[in-house]
């Protein structure tokens, strides 16, 4: 899953793995392989070389490659899977996004349309696209009730028909498109058929192009067999590498949680097998130097994921500059990024300096890409090459000639680096005419040298969505009760999984300069009414038969009525499957408002701090039983725990139904406030939605519209201002 312990011990695994081979002198590790130890630089204490001889590098190689030819025979490693046309795409597929669903710049809720050409659009100038995209529809919002990852498929707006459409629109700009399986969902609804026929259907019916595994170290050839079987080949990607290097037969791409050494490791699974590509990931990182260097030198992709389940983190603006050059010269020549000859540490004549080279299969051409891994700039003699009768020699990088000094045998080239910057060297017979518009690109993309863009990590800035005030009330309104005013520290928490405490995680309130999961203010809150229940079916069934409300995006709008109405029995019930949209059209019509968060927490606390509505002990009996099954049953009767009051007399806030309050957001990210949990808890894994039983504590539940936003555990209560 998603979460830095995870990749933790993923990497615990990677430092400390056995090499399973014999004979065999470099550090493999399950991702990676080490680079010759001898090009690092010396420590204090230490009376040696600054770098490898020829001799020791030569030694280093003919190791690596003995150990490939074993593992290969060991594993039975065949080329077949990557002959297949319709998987082609996988091997120039560099750049890789994962998008969330609910991202604002993907999917706008007022005109109900997925605006795929401005979602690309932007990651297009900012650096230069995306080969494809993983759409994410599931985490960190599954488990929130019963619905499986299938069900968030379906709930997707626009259904099926719709998301197809997209999906085409992706595929009109050369994107291909890549759905997530949830092998770990085992705790909501069962979908009554194995994971491998659910999804390969599903994907196949809508023209996606690939699955993503996630927790998965490697997909099981179940699905390879499977999305063949239905007639629709999909790409598999798991996330956390592969359990076994055989595996790399059926798995096209994997997901790279790598190290990040001085001297540049190898990409183990792309030594195996050169068409077999890695998207280098590190979702937390504010800078992503480290990673672009290592991706860029092993020619390999990059995962430029930036909403992180709902946490914007965008490439500060030199990672985004350095991206789009990598990615114009690797799709440009991603013919020779697959090359069965390439020489990972190859001959370079600057310490710190460090290349992979790829010769095309006919040896016309070869293409040198080069790292800079100092902090300072490096100028003058880089690389001696064998001389080759009319071959002229290009950097890339800069769009420009070079004047190659021959001697002998040998040719000089020289050419200037950036601190961390990069090189891209083309030995070839064409001429400089031949290669003018790619190199003209090239010359206007590295126009500006990297350092002068910034490096700087920046929060975004999140707004919260206005709440008018009501009319104010003299009294308290029927089914209301008063909560005075006074004098309030508010002290909260986010109870999401995964961001630890970085800059960016949970929410931003007004009177904070970014976001972030702890939060303590003291304030003054005014004297206000609140509703003693959660809203009622039988209340919001008085709203529909007053105004026949139809919400434009009516899927699972009261998704458990029959006919117009509540089930039988269910009158007392608290109101569900209805939006925060929804849930403002009720209080609307009533003359009322949805609470603020504060306002809610207060009504809950009183002017104690108490930890639950009746006092700091957990009293199992002042709450529903919480529901574990795989079938969500109904919530309770508002009115079933009067023992669960608050000081101020407001009833069945906790344990029940979670309830609307705040919404927040930036210019990608939308997400609600959601108080109180519920009594659904499904079992069997960590990742679902968490429960917030605590006052204190707050469920971020992200928005993308209606249609998926309701739930069968989310209700609300109003609040009316007090005159």
């Amino acid at each position: 899953m998603k979460f830095r312990a995870l990749i933790g011990l993923s990497l615990l695994g990677i430092w400390s793995a056995p090499t399973h081979a014999q004979d065999v002198a470099a550090k493999i590790w399950p991702q990676q392989i080490s680079g010759p130890a001898c090009n690092t630089p010396p420590a204090w204490n230490e009376d040696r070389r600054y770098a490898c001889s020829e001799a020791e590098r030569a030694a280093w190689l003919a190791d690596i490659r003995h150990w490939r030819d074993e593992r290969r025979a060991r594993t039975g490693l065949s080329s077949a899977e990557y002959l297949r046309p319709e998987l082609a795409w996988t091997q120039s597929s560099f750049v890789q996004t994962q998008t969330m669903v609910h991202d604002r710049f993907f999917y706008d809720p007022v005109s109900r349309t997925y605006t795929v050409g401005k979602y690309l659009a932007d990651l297009k100038t900012r650096y230069g696209g995306v080969d494809s995209v993983l759409l994410w529809h599931t985490y960190p919002n599954l488990g929130v009730d019963s619905r499986n990852a299938y069900d968030l498929f379906n709930d997707l707006p626009g259904g099926r028909e719709a998301v197809k459409a997209m999906i085409a629109d992706f595929h009109k700009a050369g994107v291909k498109v890549l759905f997530p399986v949830m092998v770990w969902d085992r705790g909501t609804r069962d979908q009554g058929a194995p994971d491998t026929e659910a999804l390969t259907r599903d994907l196949a019916a809508v023209g996606a192009d690939g699955i993503n595994g996630d927790t998965l170290d490697g997909l099981p050839y179940a699905y390879r067999k499977a999305s063949d079987t239905v007639g629709h080949p999909l790409a598999l990607e798991p996330e956390i590498g592969l359990g076994s290097d055989e595996m790399i037969n059926y798995n096209h791409m994997t997901w790279g949680y790598w190290r990040f050494d001085f001297v540049p490791s190898v990409s183990r699974y792309k030594w195996l097998e050169p068409r077999h590509m890695v998207h280098v990931n590190d979702r937390w990182a504010h800078t992503h130097g480290d990673l672009l260097q290592s991706a860029f030198f092993n020619g390999t992709g990059y995962e430029s994921w930036e909403n992180v389940w709902g946490i914007w983190n965008q490439l500060p603006d030199r990672d985004a500059e350095a991206l789009r050059r990598i990615s114009l010269i690797e799709r440009q020549y991603a013919h020779l990024l697959v090359s069965r000859d390439w020489e990972p540490h190859a001959p370079m004549e600057t310490f710190g300096v460090f290349a992979s080279k790829w010769p095309s299969d006919t040896a016309t051409e070869t293409l040198w890409t080069i790292v800079n891994r100092n902090a300072y700039a490096v100028s003058g003699r880089q690389m001696v090459v064998p001389t080759k009768p009319g071959m002229r020699y290009y950097n890339l990088w800069t769009g420009d000639a070079l004047t190659a000094r021959t001697d002998g045998k040998q040719t000089v080239l020289t050419f200037d680096m950036e601190p961390k910057g990069y090189a891209a060297i083309l030995e070839t017979a064409q001429s400089a005419s031949e290669l003018a518009p790619f190199l003209s690109v090239m010359k206007t993309a590295s126009s500006r040298p990297l350092a002068s863009y910034s490096d700087q990590w920046v929060t975004a800035t999140q707004s919260l969505v206005e709440i008018p005030k009501t009319a104010p009330a003299k009294a308290a309104p029927t089914g209301m009760v008063l909560i005075p005013a006074g004098d309030y520290t508010f002290k909260v928490g986010g109870i999401m999984i995964e961001g630890v405490n970085d800059e960016g995680v949970d929410v931003q309130y007004p009177w904070e300069a970014s976001a972030r999961r702890y939060h303590t203010q003291d304030m003054r809150i005014d004297a206000f009414y609140m509703d003693r229940y959660p809203v009622s079916n039988a209340q919001f069934k008085q709203f529909m038969d007053a105004t026949h409300y139809t919400p434009a995006d009516a899927h699972n709008f009261l998704k458990d009525w029959v006919n117009g109405t509540y089930p039988s029995g269910w009158a007392n019930k608290p109101v569900t499957w209805v939006s925060i949209e929804d849930a403002r059209a009720y209080a609307a019509w009533a003359g009322k408002r949805l609470p603020h968060e504060w306002e809610w927490q207060y009504a809950g606390q009183g002017q104690d701090d108490r930890t639950y509505p009746w006092g700091n002990d957990w009293i199992a009996g002042h709450v529903p039983t919480p529901d574990t099954g795989r079938d969500m049953a109904a919530a309770a009767d508002v009115t079933a725990h009067p023992t669960g009051e608050s000081p101020f007399g407001v009833r069945d806030m906790v344990g029940n139904v979670w309830q609307w309050t705040d919404e927040y957001r930036d210019a990608h990210t939308r997400a609600a406030i959601v108080k109180g949990g519920s009594h659904y808890k499904p079992q069997g894994s960590r990742w679902y939605f968490p429960q917030a039983y605590k006052l204190t504590e707050h469920g971020k539940y992200l928005l993308m519209a209606p249609s998926i936003d309701r739930s069968g555990a989310i209700g609300f209560r109003c609040v009316k201002d007090k005159m």
